[in-house]
Order: C-alpha cells, then sequence, then structure tokens
C-alpha cells in the first residue's frame, strides 16, 4: 500500500504527541531573524497542514505541497480560511508559480529523499525558487536517532478507535530505515460494540544523512549553509543530537532562471 494513503486518515491523532507549536516558534524566530516577517512561504511535505497553517496564522502567506493527495486532503478537511494553496507534487519536482521569500520542511520529510543526487535536486529547485536572500530551513532525523534510538524496534500505539503498530529497521551499510505500519481502524458501525477493525499495512523508508554530507549537499545546489541548529534551539548539534535543523541561504545569481 502506498505510504501516507490510510495513515493520513488517522495521522493528527496519533502525531498528538509532536510539538509542532514548538517548532512552529522556533521556524518563526529564524525567518524574522533573516528579515522574512511576511511574505510568501512554500512547506514541503506539508502532510495535513498543521504547520502551513500555524505560520499562515502569524501572518505568512503559505503554500503547501505535498507528494500524498489523501495527506492533502486532511489538509483540506482541516481549514482552508487563511486562504493557503496547496499542490499536491513530488518535491524533486517542485515548480512554482514564482518566487518565494522562504522554504521550511518539518517532521523530516526531507528524509524521504532517499538518494544523494535527489537530495541536491531538490535543494536546487528550491534555491531557484527563492528570491534573493531567501532562506530555507529544514530539519532532518540523524544517523545517530535511526541507529541508537529506532534501530531494530517494534512500537505499539493503542487508542479507543485505532491501534497502531511501529515495526523498525535501520541498514547501517545503506543508511535507510524502513518501517512497517499495521494500522487496526474499528468498523464505524460496530466500534461503540467492540466489534470489527479493519486492518491496514503501509511501509515507509527514510534515509539518513551525515551532517557534513547534508552541507555538501546545500553547497552543490548553490546555497549557503549559513547554520545548522539542535532541535528547537541555537545550540550547535553533537553526537546524541535526533533532529538538527539546517538553514540554507539563496545565492543569488544575475540572470537566475527557472528550472523545468
Amino acid at each position: 500500500m502506498e505510504a501516507y494513503s490510510v495513515f493520513a486518515e488517522i495521522y493528527d491523532r496519533f502525531m498528538d504527541n509532536i510539538p509542532y507549536e514548538e517548532w512552529g516558534s522556533h521556524v518563526a524566530g529564524v525567518l524574522r531573524e533573516h528579515g522574512i516577517c511576511s511574505g510568501l512561504v512554500c512547506e514541503l511535505g506539508c502532510g495535513t497542514g498543521i504547520m502551513t497553517r500555524y505560520l499562515a496564522g502569524l501572518g505568512y502567506d503559505m503554500i503547501g505541497i505535498d507528494v500524498s493527495e489523501e495527506m492533502l486532503l486532511k489538509a483540506y478537511e482541516n481549514g482552508t480560511d487563511n486562504n493557503i494553496l496547496y499542490l499536491h507534487q513530488d518535491m524533486r519536482e517542485l515548480e512554482l508559480y514564482g518566487t518565494v521569500q522562504a522554504v521550511v520542511s518539518v517532521c523530516d520529510s526531507m528524509n524521504y529523499i532517499m538518494t544523494y543526487d535527489d537530495l541536491c535536486l531538490v535543494l536546487k529547485k528550491v534555491n531557484n525558487y527563492l528570491e534573493k536572500d531567501g532562506i530555507f530551513i529544514f530539519d532532518m532525523k540523524t544517523i545517530h536517532f535511526y541507529s541508537k534510538v529506532l534501530a531494530d524496534s517494534v512500537q505499539v500505539d493503542n487508542r479507543t478507535d485505532a491501534t497502531l503498530i511501529w515495526e523498525n529497521h535501520y541498514d547501517n551499510k545503506t543508511g535507510v530505515h524502513d518501517y512497517r505500519l499495521t494500522i487496526y481502524i474499528a468498523d464505524e458501525e460496530e466500534k461503540d460494540d467492540g466489534g470489527l477493525y479493519q486492518r491496514y499495512t503501509e511501509c515507509h523508508s527514510q534515509k539518513a544523512y551525515g551532517i557534513e554530507e547534508v552541507k555538501r549537499a546545500i553547497e552543490a545546489s548553490g546555497m549557503e549553509c549559513v547554520a545548522v541548529y539542535d532541535e528547537k534551539t541555537h545550540d550547535a548539534p553533537d553526537e546524541d543530537s535526533d533532529r538538527v535543523y539546517f538553514i540554507a541561504k539563496e545565492a543569488y545569481q544575475e540572470g537566475k532562471y527557472y528550472i523545468r
């Protein structure tokens, strides 16, 4: 089954432990530090639109992009009061109508880029659509997180009308983390009677990149890596960091053209 198909239906329910507001406050702070207090901002891998709506609430004009139609449908259902534009696109094929002040990507969406070449491609696309002095803020889970924290573990989250079983496997040689989601959702007609549950399975893969490798990809894309932060801070990451934020700045070139 395609990733984020059935899972999209229950994503927000099971991700209620994610500190989106703290992440949003941190991202907005970085934007302001770089003089971006308003204007057009694009989110890559927007999912159900939680961060997109948060930034829209701060006054940014938002574009949300995701490869999953099901996730975008939930984003629409969750409200478009702030005139958010949602686009169904693979970030490797990013195509906007013009330039934007900034691009953001949170919740390890960039870890779904499975090869270094594709990582460079996405970064080049972003650079191409950034206005002069625009920035790209994105987070990534670390090798430490995949290899030491998740590793080969099984996690179970049991809710009233749904259960999620999360089976993890990390390959140290390839840096690829595979996880298999088994989802049990109560039948709407019988959930009050302790009756039937529908069972679904999804398989996801993410890629672990080293910090220096990501910095090289940023430079190869034509952007400048201006900072690398530990999660939600301005501290430098260390060997025990689970998630890091990269701040890449647009490298303006006279006559820069759109990539097609």
